[in-house]
């Protein structure tokens, strides 16, 4: 199994890089695609859509948290900054993600590392079987595991010796972590992207901080779960768990002792394939580089009060033009 250790630059060079590289993959806050609306079982039209389109993921869940199927277009309100926005994608069903698994191989990991194996592996196992994954390692080093020289996969066994090749020493560089999280999984096929932190501690060897790392997410549109492992380390921050994960869409878990990391890792598991997928075009896609708020309501008739799952917004991001596009467009 081979390593990809990445040499850590300085803070504002390793952000400028991550940004770009981001950018360039794949345009991020928006997906430029032809969609299809859905209407129902068995019904279905096509809609071209020409401008950019923003992509949410959202999960709705009942009072006791199971997810609430069966709902239908109709049924969603979308808003951006308090206005009401036209849908124009979507979906409900479960959809092949590209999955990073982050692992803190810090020096307090070491008793705990067995356990995180045997839960990657049932997380791959409740996974999608188009799913495609990758793992992070990190300490004082940041590593990207190439499975046998591919960028992904989805082989359980792979994923667990993933985990386990590299050895708990050093440091905590979290933050670092997710960047080149969030650059690796831009590589991936799928339109759905998410990221899945397993760490006791809180970060105490990046180069990136935490503001630097929340707005490169926000702008990647990428699900950041997280499994706090929480000990006696000067450096847990849950909070820094939970912030990632509520303004991204997905949700920070602290096992107790009715919760194993494995049966957690089956839950995000079972979360990423019960997710509805709605798409709107922005109205004011002039208004550049500024963060916009997105609030997703739900009428759920004979279900009570639901809970609504998705990011808290996202970023705008202007679209550099080129020569090439340019006489790309004038022939």
């Amino acid at each position: 199994m081979n390593r990809a250790v990445r040499s850590r630059p300085s803070s504002l060079a390793w952000g400028c890089f991550l940004l770009a590289g981001i950018l360039l993959i794949c345009g991020l806050t928006a997906y430029p695609l032809s969609q299809s609306l859905e209407h129902g079982a068995g019904s279905q039209s096509t809609i071209s859509v020409k401008t950019e389109l923003v992509a949410l993921p959202v999960r709705v869940t009942d009072s006791n948290g199971s997810f609430v199927s069966g709902l239908g277009l109709q049924d969603f309100r979308v808003y951006e900054d308090k206005r009401l926005q036209k849908v124009t994608l979507f979906q409900e069903g479960d959809a092949p993600v590209t999955v990073g698994l982050l692992v803190d191989h810090s020096r307090s990991m070491g008793p705990k590392l067995a356990e995180v194996a045997t839960a990657v592996s049932s997380f791959a196992q409740s996974s999608n079987l188009q799913d495609e994954m990758f793992v992070v390692d990190f300490n004082d080093d940041v590593s990207v595991q190439l499975l046998h020289g591919k960028a992904f996969t989805n082989d359980p066994k792979e994923l667990a010796k993933a985990v386990t090749s590299v050895r708990a020493r050093g440091r905590t560089a979290l933050y670092d972590a997710v960047a080149e999280g969030l650059l690796h999984v831009q590589l991936g096929h799928f339109d759905r992207k998410a990221l899945i932190i397993v760490s006791d501690g809180g970060d105490n060897a990046s180069q990136q901080k935490f503001s630097q790392v929340l707005a490169l997410a926000q702008r990647a549109q990428v699900l950041i779960y997280s499994i706090g492992l929480i000990g006696d380390t000067e450096e847990v921050n849950p909070a820094v768990l939970r912030r990632l994960s509520k303004a991204t869409g997905g949700i920070a878990y602290f096992p107790d002792r009715s919760h194993t990391v494995t049966s957690i890792s089956t839950q995000i598991a079972r979360d990423l394939r019960e997710q509805y997928t709605l798409g709107f075009s922005p109205e004011n896609a002039s208004d550049v580089h500024s963060f916009r708020k997105v609030e997703v309501k739900v009428a759920a008739p004979g279900h009570g009060k639901v809970r609504v799952q998705t990011r808290s917004g996202y970023y705008a991001v202007e679209e550099k033009s080129s020569p090439e596009r340019a006489a790309k467009g004038a022939k």
